[in-house]
């Protein structure tokens, strides 16, 4: 049988600073992506994909307050929905030609994805999933002033505006998910899905925050049994003293391993943090299972256990 994986694409997957933020740059560097992608589908996996959406979410936050006095603004919520459709919009384009270039006639779908999170969350009490673009401190200092944003500084490149980021509790359309895998690639809790919380009626309600999309990768890939959870992102490895004269790449971590790592600080949070814990969590659900964090244009490699850093649940 085909093995499962669940994609998780990092920002650098989505657009670059060499093409500009505009659609049409984001479109070119998605189809770079969907050509690894296509790679993937050719090699027999079967797949879904899940991406971030900081930039995106947070241009469509401005530029909806900005037409304010034009159009009444969108919500958070509302805004992080957008977002899923328009990059679900470019992958499901890019990949179906990168696939039809290969002569492989296959579905590509995307479902518009709520996640259910906890309204008690402690996350709410302390924002820092960083969103849009990086501003001068004194800039940051005006947005928190007249539009009492929470703006923190990231990674000593400017400030930018922080909400909440909740763990994810329950994937609202995993069934539909689950009735299309074997027959489409499906895109899926983009985003890291549309947070919503579910009130004692039933009703769900949209809330502004922005779910790690790692942490989401990682429930999808628990509730549809995959065999291998792959994060991808800028760096070939996880490393230990990043940026420092005495960084040390890894080709392995068992949960016993990554934990001292994460217990040392050594990742950053809301960078590798996230995908280090999100690997873990899922080779603890299940410790036959394991879980990879590589660049896109390693994934091919690392899949095939030449690259990449590979979790497991022992040494």
């Amino acid at each position: 049988m085909a093995e499962k994986i669940v994609l998780a694409l990092g920002g650098n997957a989505l657009q670059s600073g060499k093409e500009g933020a505009t659609a049409e740059g984001q479109r070119l560097v998605v189809q770079r992506t969907c050509e690894s992608i296509a790679q993937l589908n050719e090699r027999g996996y079967e797949m879904a994909i899940v991406h971030g959406n900081g930039p995106q979410v947070g241009r469509i936050v401005m530029a909806s307050e900005a037409a304010k006095d034009i159009t009444p603004a969108m919500p958070f919520d509302v805004c992080g929905a957008m977002s899923q459709g328009y990059i679900g919009y470019h992958l499901q384009q890019g990949l179906k030609y990168a696939l039809n270039k290969r002569n492989q006639s296959f579905p590509v779908v995307t479902i518009l994805t709520q996640m259910i999170v906890d309204g008690q969350d402690p996350a709410f009490q302390d924002p820092t999933k960083p969103i849009g673009p990086f501003y001068t401190r004194e800039e940051a200092q005006v947005l928190e002033k007249e539009k009492g944003y929470v703006m923190k500084e990231d990674s000593k490149r400017g400030y930018r505006r922080v909400v909440a980021s909740p763990l994810p509790q329950k994937i609202v359309e995993i069934e539909a998910v689950k009735e299309l895998w074997p027959h489409a690639i499906v895109i899926t809790c983009g985003g890291g899905g549309i947070p919503v919380i579910e009130d004692p009626t039933g009703a769900l309600n949209g809330t502004a925050a922005v779910i790690d999309k790692d942490f989401a990768a990682e429930l999808l890939a628990e509730q549809v049994d995959a065999d291998i959870l792959i994060i991808l992102t800028e760096v070939e490895k996880v490393a230990v003293n990043f940026n420092r004269p005495d960084q040390k790449d890894l080709d392995h971590l068992s949960l016993l391993e990554a934990h001292q790592y994460c217990k040392e600080g050594q990742f950053a949070p809301g960078s590798m943090l996230p995908k280090v814990q999100a690997a873990m969590k899922f080779v603890r659900s299940n410790p036959s299972k394991r879980a990879i964090i590589t660049s896109l244009d390693k994934a091919l490699e690392a899949l095939d256990g030449k690259t990449g850093t590979v979790f497991t649940f022992n040494g």
